[in-house]
């Protein structure tokens, strides 16, 4: 029996209305000086209406000091809360969920609006941070909780705690980041323990019946980065937490790694560490990367191995699928194939797609992937120099 559809209950009591997450991507939608805009109100109304349980809107960050990019929002005592409360009732409609994903970039803070720190200090070819203090890494439990409990304020579904693809808490976990001698560096015990301070502030701020997932990758796919045995040794702690979805996902921006989700390969890709950590918590699962076809998310929900289906390239082709599937229509969409990519340059066209979708222009075109690189990056520089006036002077 087809389980896509068949509502779950999360331990903290909310219902998700089907098993099809749209999974979080820095859709860089926010305006440079860290709110959202009309076209990011709709792209999340778009995907609501299209029949998702839930979206994830990726990398919100707690301060504007390691953002991931000038597009990221921000949201914290200096925000203007009504244009979040929009983006909340936009994203919700149709019975959906939308929940903020809490991110810092650490090491990979955009280093035009930033100064990156990470666990340990990095020079490296392409990464170059600060060591952050004790003291900086004890603040940032409460830093993470403040904005969970101002999401929750807002109208926001939930949140998300992102420790994976090479972020703050990813890098924490990773002993390629992490050299620290100190209780929070060594041994996975303590490579972990800001994760779990981070979880528990948030829960203490936001109540019982308030939805945490956690974003953990299965491993950073780099040597010397997370492996998985550590990786199931994180899961099994979370399942003494209040943690109410754990998002399985792996890779790492780490500069000159390969992103798992550009992969040519056919996916799921995380379904065998999926199946070893369904032993280990119980719990619910989703797992996000390499879906392409609605067989796929079939058999790995038919598998046992996982709850939750997290689709995000698959929903920047078309925002309607989950519906398209439910009227069994259209059983995938159509990947575009790129030639001669440019680094990053898949995320880029990703990236504009969203664009595209939020001012109901998309077309079936695949375009000019240098065009779209170019665009992104264009629109890159002009939010920074956006953050960097706005932030200044907040800052005076």
């Amino acid at each position: 029996m087809c389980k896509l559809f068949d509502a779950l209950t999360l331990p903290c009591g909310t219902t998700l209305k089907n098993r099809i997450v749209k999974s979080a991507m820095s859709d860089s939608l926010g305006d440079g000086t860290g709110h959202p805009t009309e076209a990011q109100f709709r792209l999340y109304q778009r995907w609501a209406e299209g029949g998702v349980a839930a979206s994830i809107i990726g990398e919100v960050q707690t301060t504007p000091d390691f953002a991931e990019k000038p597009g990221n929002l921000v949201l914290n005592r200096d925000s203007e809360m009504a244009r979040f409360r929009t983006l909340a009732r936009r994203g919700s409609e149709n019975g959906a969920l939308l929940w903020l994903q809490l991110g810092h970039a650490g090491a990979l803070a955009h280093a035009p609006t930033s100064e990156p720190k990470g666990p340990s200090a990095l020079d490296l070819p392409g990464l170059r941070c600060a060591a952050m203090t004790l003291r900086e890494i004890r603040k940032l439990p409460a830093t993470f909780a403040r904005t969970a409990r101002l999401a929750q304020m807002a109208g926001f579904g939930g949140v998300q705690v992102h420790a994976a693809h090479g972020f703050l808490l990813s890098q924490f976990l990773s002993p390629l980041f992490n050299k620290r001698s100190d209780g929070y560096g060594g041994v996975i015990a303590n490579r972990m323990r800001l994760l779990l301070e981070v979880v528990a502030a948030i829960r203490a701020a936001v109540g019982p019946e308030f939805p945490i997932t956690v974003k953990l990758n299965s491993s950073d796919q780099l040597e010397g980065g997370l492996g998985t045995d550590d990786a199931l040794a994180v899961v099994a702690a979370l399942d003494s937490t209040s943690v109410d979805l754990i998002d399985i996902s792996g890779g790492t921006y780490f500069p000159g790694a390969k992103s798992a989700s550009d992969s040519t390969g056919s996916g799921p890709y995380f379904l065998d560490f999926a199946s070893r950590a369904r032993a280990l918590t119980k719990i619910p699962l989703m797992l996000t990367g390499g879906f392409k076809t609605r067989a796929q998310a079939e058999a790995a929900l038919a598998s046992g191995a996982v709850d939750v289906i997290g689709l995000a390239r698959a929903l920047a082709l078309e925002p309607a699928l989950v519906n398209l599937w439910q009227l069994d229509r259209e059983p995938e969409p159509a990947f575009p194939q790129f030639s001669e990519v440019p680094e990053g340059g898949i995320t880029a066209w990703y990236t504009m797609r969203l664009t595209e979708i939020g001012n109901d222009a998309e077309t079936p075109e695949i375009g000019d992937l240098l065009q779209a690189v170019r665009t992104y990056q264009d629109r890159d520089e002009e939010r920074t120099r956006i953050w960097l006036r706005h932030f200044a002077q907040d800052a005076g």
